[in-house]
This record gives C-alpha cells, sequence and structure tokens, in this order.
C-alpha cells in the first residue's frame, strides 16, 4: 500500500509540478502530507524529492492561514534561486551512481524499471569513498531518475544460483571496463527467439486505420517452404551497434563463429582498426556455451584468420537476460516489429535493420543461408590445437583463444 501512495504523489507531482511556482509546490506538498497522516512529509518527501523542511514549511503556512484560507501574495522565488541541487554541484554524481549499480542489477533487464539489492546508505557511503557527497534522500531522487524503484526481496527470487554468480558478474564487469580502457571491442552475442516465417500472428499492436486489422492465418503451422528465422546478434557495447545475420538451417556454433566472423569483416574492423584483442560475452549455453567443443574449434579458427586475441566470457547459468544485447537490441528488434507478420525472410532482414532508438542503435542484418548441420563432434585432438588460456578464476567460464598465426586483418 505505501508504495502506490508514494507512486500516486509522485504522479501527481509530474502532472502539477510543471505549472506552479515555488510557493505553489510547497504548499501543496504541504497538504498531501497532512491528508496523509503519521508519515506523510516522510512519503511526500520521497516521491517528489521536496526537502521534509520547505514541507514542514508549507505545513506551518497552511496552518496559520486556518479557514480562511491562504492568501496570494504575489511573489515567487526567482528563476535559479534557491539551494542547488547536488548533481548540478557534481555533474559527476549521477554516473557514479549508476556505476555502482551496473554491476549489482538485479530483476528483468527488459523491463522498464532496474531493481538494485543495494540500499540508499550503502550506496550514499560508497560515493562518499568515491568523493561525491549525496545523502541518502539525495540518493533516492537520483534512483528515481534513473529508473529504479526498491523493491522486496520476494520479488527478485531467481530460484537456485550458483555461488559464484555475483563474483562473476564482477569478473566480467571489470574485464570489459578494462578492454574499453584500452580502446579494445567489447561485443555481447546470442541467438534471438527463433521466428515462424509467414503470415502469421505477430504479438503487439500497430497503428492502422479503425477497423482494419492485418488479416493472419488462423493456425500457426509452420510454412514448409520460409520455415524459421533464427536471429544470431553481435552488439558492440562502445560503439552501440549491431550485426544480425539471419539463418535459415541450425543454431549452431559454426553458425554463431559466422556470425561473429561476418560482424568483424563488415563492422568490427572498420570501427576498431587498431584492436589486437576482442572480448566476447556469452551466454552459459546453447551454440556458444561454455562446454561447447565446437565453439572453441571455430572461435581458434576465428583467431588465426584475423589475429585476434579472443577473449571470452560467460554469464552463469540461468543468468542469459543478463547479456547486454538482450536488453540493449534484441528487445528494441522486438519492439520494431510488433504486430506486423513476418511474411518473408527479407522482411524479417529488413525490420531487423531499420530498427534504431534515439540513443543512437544502429544494426546492420543480412540472410545468411548457409546449411550448419547438428551432430559435428569435435575430437580430442582437435580439442588439444585450441590454443586456450583459462583464468584462475572459473577456467570454465572465462578463457582466451590465442591466434595460431598473426594474420593481417
Amino acid at each position: 500500500m505505501e508504495d502506490a501512495v508514494t507512486q500516486s504523489i509522485l504522479e501527481k507531482f509530474l502532472v502539477l509540478g510543471p505549472i506552479l511556482d515555488e510557493r505553489a509546490k510547497r504548499l501543496w506538498a504541504a497538504v498531501e502530507a497532512r491528508s496523509l497522516g503519521r508519515g506523510g512529509i516522510a512519503r511526500v518527501s520521497e516521491a517528489t524529492g521536496m526537502s521534509r523542511s520547505r514541507i514542514r514549511s508549507g505545513m506551518l503556512e497552511v496552518e496559520s492561514a486556518g479557514a480562511g484560507g491562504i492568501a496570494a501574495t504575489g511573489r515567487q522565488r526567482a528563476p535559479g534561486g534557491g539551494r542547488k541541487r547536488a548533481e548540478e554541484k557534481d555533474p559527476g554524481l549521477a554516473a557514479a551512481l549508476r556505476r555502482l549499480l551496473d554491476p549489482a542489477t538485479r530483476g528483468d533487464p527488459e523491463g522498464p524499471l532496474l531493481w538494485t539489492t543495494l540500499s540508499a546508505a550503502h550506496l550514499s557511503s560508497a560515493l562518499a569513498k568515491e568523493g561525491h557527497a549525496a545523502s541518502e534522500r539525495t540518493v533516492n531522487r537520483l534512483l528515481h531518475d534513473l529508473g529504479c524503484s526498491l523493491q522486496s526481496n520476494r520479488k527478485t527470487v531467481e530460484g537456485r544460483q550458483h555461488p559464484d554468480r555475483d563474483r562473476q558478474f564482477g569478473h566480467v564487469n571489470r574485464k570489459a571496463r578494462e578492454f574499453q580502457r584500452r580502446g579494445d571491442p567489447v561485443v555481447s552475442v546470442d541467438t534471438k527467439k527463433k521466428e515462424l516465417v509467414g503470415n502469421f500472428r505477430n504479438g503487439g499492436r500497430e497503428w492502422r486505420p479503425k477497423g482494419e486489422p492485418e488479416q493472419v492465418l488462423v493456425h500457426d503451422f509452420k510454412n514448409a517452404e520460409l520455415g524459421k528465422a533464427i536471429p544470431y546478434g553481435v552488439y558492440d557495447l562502445a560503439a552501440n551497434s549491431g550485426w544480425v545475420s539471419v539463418g535459415v538451417d541450425h543454431d549452431t556454433a559454426t553458425f554463431a563463429a559466422e556470425t561473429l566472423r561476418r560482424w568483424w569483416r563488415r563492422m568490427g574492423r572498420a570501427t576498431h582498426p587498431d584492436a589486437r584483442r576482442l572480448l566476447v560475452t556469452a551466454d552459459a549455453g546453447g551454440s556458444n556455451g561454455r562446454r561447447n567443443r565446437l565453439w572453441k574449434l571455430e572461435l581458434q579458427r576465428f583467431a588465426d584468420e584475423t589475429g585476434l586475441e579472443v577473449s571470452v566470457c560467460h554469464f552463469p547459468p540461468g543468468t542469459s537476460k543478463w547479456n547486454k544485447i538482450e536488453h540493449r537490441m534484441f528487445c528494441w528488434i522486438t519492439e520494431n516489429w510488433r504486430g506486423r507478420p513476418l511474411v518473408s525472410r527479407e522482411a524479417v532482414v529488413e525490420l531487423i535493420a531499420n530498427t534504431t532508438t534515439r540513443e543512437g542503435l544502429s544494426i546492420k542484418a543480412e540472410l545468411d543461408a548457409n546449411r550448419y548441420p547438428t551432430g559435428v563432434k569435435v575430437s580430442d585432438v582437435e580439442l588439444a590445437g585450441v590454443r586456450i588460456r583459462r583464468s584462475r578464476f572459473h577456467g570454465d567460464w572465462n578463457y582466451v583463444i590465442l591466434p595460431n598465426t598473426k594474420t593481417s586483418q
């Protein structure tokens, strides 16, 4: 109930705030706090970011007015007056808070909200250690501005977890920062959900003339000729750009490595001309799984062709939604083609390639009509030929594939 109250106050404030002057905001907040009774000042302060002393001042003004009501003064604070917000005094404060949140982010990353297990007190203390002064109230307000919401633990239960899950998150985060500081590319790879190709219903809605919905087939029986589309993507974190190969056969390690190869040839090499290393973050299973022998063999071939040292960090089991490509690229592709039947392979490619965001996301897409047979076995001899250097921490999750020869890129 308390969260609902806070949300209600916030919604009112977002609507009324822009049209109220300083005094009117103070008085409105005071009236809201009085109506809530005990704890009302704290609730209004939390929802609006207004200081408790400011709300108390408004309450005194309301109480002193009595039954006659509050008289207009014709005076308000001059534009730009009043105490500056913490982020105005310290422009790096919001960015520092976001950095603290990133490794500890929980919940569904595809959703519009973030859930953090860190308290405002802990965050305030951590910011202070980095030289940023911010009270708990300021942290609470900034968290709201960043789209965060504090949730109870029952909302974040994820079932069984690997005991080293959080340590691996921290390891991946450190490796990514290390590569980016040195100007080396960091990419997130994964297979998007397979889609039926044909005049089938696609979830979501789009604007059309009233009473004229898109007509699609009643039953979702796979079209023998068109089959399914298998989008495998590579997302470049620093460039905010991606490549998607739309396969038509099977999602195998060879297909995954070929997509990485196409990204490097068509996008990565031009974006990172001086790169000698590449960091790949991937799920623990599937075509790029940590136990997939063929994945490592194909990465060796890729490393030999490009001369790149290919570092790989796998996310722990059961945490695939934390992979950046999921909520930085795939979710926008889904949003872009909502309500549109994927009538052909060409339509799938075109819809993916035309996906953009306000933050500047750009995607290139291409149909991959090659055949990728399943059941390919990698012998012990072939695996022994892979120049793999495993990390001391979870070498099964973190390793480097070294090129056998220094070839031109």
